[in-house]
């Protein structure tokens, strides 16, 4: 296929993973401007707050991935103009993220009890206990949200959920000074005032999105067609359920490396931490783009448009390995000076510079895996994608990692080189497995 083919695609696809790629971005910056503020209250806020959000963001990532699940089945019944089955997946689905945000509280809840035993300063506990009920609380509207966001997706509007949600990030920045700081009369309360600003967000997002969804006349009909339904809820959860498992399955890959990195000193896993920063950072375009490909291979599936599936998702691929290939070659190029902005500790900047060569090497493994994992979505295919991640992550990223780590005597490096055999390991299967689905189709 000659590369003029491929353009209509390429702006297709990136007219939909843009907005995604910006939302995600935009709440990665939420992220660290909020560990700014924090971080200027005091340390122990700042530790506070980390260790609450690795907790809550751990429950998070399984229920995000549980909710795209509604994607790919509203995308079907979209392009086939069935306006009744796309009202009933609304209602059904929703009726699964409430029940998942209740189980989500549950399990958050039971976790509150069980602060005080891990081994956390007395002081990070006592800070961090107030933010995390606050956390909890914001569980339900959080996942309202998030769901919306991907009902809206599923019918191809990616441009709705970005503009909340990059408006309220913007608006999360006064409050944050307003309850961090104590300022226009409210009392300084640190972190736990950087918690209540957040909780001010997130109800404040699902309601923007399901005003919009109410009073826009194209939208609104889905939110009183059809029957709310336990057979289609199950429909939801039969596809969402894998996908969760799959993102969790990475998830705890890489918060064990932590745990394992520990293990060797601190200067080590401050290095690891920022190696991990900077891959978070270029890992929020390949989600934007891996977002915008089950939009569009779901929906040309859907259509019965076979061969515009799979241009679509080789397009989605290019794109892709464009992305990742700059990236690997400004943070290897970068390797020495990109430290530099995390800390001033000589030690650090040394380790750092080294996992960041490996950072660099593993962004086109990183980018195909998700991609891979995407287009699978598309077609509605998630157990064996939940089955590759178990394996490729768990079973041999965390292990080969240890033993590179500690009896092969590697350091961080080595746990960094496993990362790139699992990933790569993930990638190869499960882009052979869409490939080899596509044919059949």
């Amino acid at each position: 296929m000659s590369l003029r083919e491929y353009i209509p695609f390429y702006r297709r696809n990136l007219k939909v993973a843009g907005p995604v790629m910006l939302t995600q971005l935009g709440a990665a910056m939420a992220g660290i401007i909020d560990s700014i503020m924090v971080g200027h209250f005091g340390t122990t806020e700042l530790a506070a707050v980390s260790f609450a959000n690795s907790i809550f963001f751990t429950a998070m990532v399984f229920s995000f991935g549980a909710l795209m699940g509604i994607t790919p089945l509203v995308g079907y019944a979209f392009v086939q103009n069935d306006n009744t089955r796309v009202g009933s997946l609304f209602r059904s689905g929703l009726l699964f993220s409430v029940g998942l945000s209740l189980s989500m509280v549950a399990i958050l809840v039971a976790v509150y009890f069980a602060l005080p035993y891990m081994g956390q300063d007395p002081d990070v506990i006592r800070v961090a206990t107030p933010y995390y009920i606050l956390a909890t609380i914001s569980t339900l509207p959080f996942l309202l949200a998030h769901y919306a966001k991907q009902f809206l997706e599923g019918l191809g509007n990616t441009f709705v959920a970005m503009v909340v949600a990059i408006s309220l990030n913007i608006i999360n920045i006064p409050l944050n000074w307003i309850f961090i700081f104590g300022h226009l009369g409210a009392p300084a309360m640190g972190a736990t005032g950087a918690g209540l600003a957040t909780l001010i967000i997130r109800i404040l997002q699902p309601i923007c999105l399901f005003l919009i969804l109410l009073l826009a006349p194209k939208w609104k009909q889905y939110i009183f067609l059809g029957k709310c339904s336990l057979r289609k809820a199950w429909e939801v959860t039969k596809l969402g359920l894998p996908i969760g498992l799959q993102q969790t399955m990475e998830i705890l890959a890489f918060t064990g490396s932590v745990t394992l990195v520990g293990w060797i000193s601190k200067e080590a896993v401050a290095a690891h931490q920022i190696a991990n920063h900077i891959s978070d950072l270029t890992f929020m375009v390949s989600m934007g783009i891996g977002a915008g490909t089950t939009i569009r291979v779901a929906h040309q599936y859907g259509a019965g448009h076979m061969h515009d599936m799979r241009m679509a998702a080789r397009a989605s691929v290019h794109l892709s390995l464009l992305w990742s290939v700059l990236c690997a070659a400004v943070i290897i190029s970068c390797s020495r000076i990109i430290p530099m902005a995390f800390t001033s500790d000589q030690q650090v900047i040394d380790i750092a510079s080294t996992l960041l060569i490996f950072c660099g090497l593993f962004q086109i493994s990183d980018a195909l895996q998700c991609i891979g994992g995407s287009m699978l979505r598309g077609i509605s295919d998630v157990r064996i994608p939940a089955i590759i991640a178990f394996v490729a992550y768990i079973l041999i990223a965390i292990p080969l990692g240890y033993i590179l780590m500690f009896p092969v005597g590697l350091g961080a490096a080595g746990m960094w080189i496993a990362f790139i055999v699992g990933l790569s390991l993930a990638a190869i299967f499960l882009q052979a497995r869409f490939w080899h689905l596509a044919k059949k189709l």
